[in-house]
């Protein structure tokens, strides 16, 4: 029976260790808990009991690890930063350094899987100054992507989050080939073609207000796409 989307996107506690092993060989279940007890981050619970970490868990917990190895901050301004960044305010210009560019979740084809879209938003906030050193770009580079589209930010919003930047990567990546954001926008045009038509598929769903039936739905047509957007291209390449 195949496991619901929620499940396949949370972590045990184990494999969040996993997880961050190559950066913290030292991390323990005991620090985890310890930090949870803390406030500083909180997991999910089963109805048995067990921690399921989500992957925006898994980032904000990098965070913290990464604060007191590197700049040996107390957990009570790692606390205040945190309470800062989830009211959407850019962390002090003293964490500094490149952040590495968020992953996507994939099966073991390497192709995305309904999983892959059933995460929520990244909880990795940004200022434009460290989004621009993570993805390696320039500031006129950025104002084109921006300008065409595929990167967006609420009037309101002070950062960019994970997302922006695993946008800003792939984009100077296609740079480095000739391609420029101008030309990138039919990727944009067509995501958001597609967007639409899936939530014309979900609408009948939505109404019923069956939120997670909804996710489940869209997460899985969203990976169908994907996929045969894969295979297409594949095919008219090797044709």
């Amino acid at each position: 029976m195949t496991e619901p989307i929620a499940e396949l996107s949370r972590l045990g506690i184990g494999k969040v260790i996993e997880e961050l092993r190559s950066e913290f060989p030292e991390l323990s279940i005991t620090k985890i808990r310890y930090l949870e007890a803390e406030g500083l981050i909180e997991p999910e619970r089963t109805p048995s009991g067990y921690r399921k970490f989500s992957y925006g868990d898994v980032e904000r917990l990098r965070f913290i690890l990464r604060q007191q190895r590197d700049r040996f901050w107390p957990l009570s301004h790692i606390r205040q930063v945190l309470e800062d960044m989830d009211r959407g305010v850019v962390p002090p210009a003293d964490v500094k350094g490149a952040v590495a560019v968020p992953t996507l979740t994939l099966g073991e084809d390497g192709l995305p899987t309904p999983a892959t879209f059933s995460e929520g938003r990244s909880q990795v906030r940004l200022s434009r100054a460290e989004l621009i050193d993570s993805a390696g770009i320039t500031e006129e580079l950025l104002d084109a992507i921006e300008q065409f589209g595929l990167i967006s930010r609420r009037k309101s919003q002070a950062y960019y989050d994970g997302h922006a930047l695993m946008v800003a990567a792939v984009v100077a990546d296609f740079a480095e080939l000739g391609l420029e954001p101008r030309h990138l926008k039919i990727f944009r045009t067509a995501a958001d073609r597609e967007i639409g038509l899936f939530d014309q598929i979900v609408a009948p769903v939505a109404k019923q207000h069956d939120k997670a039936n909804t996710a489940q739905i869209t997460a899985t047509l969203a990976a169908l796409s994907v996929r045969l957007h894969t295979v297409l291209v594949k095919d008219g390449l090797s044709g």
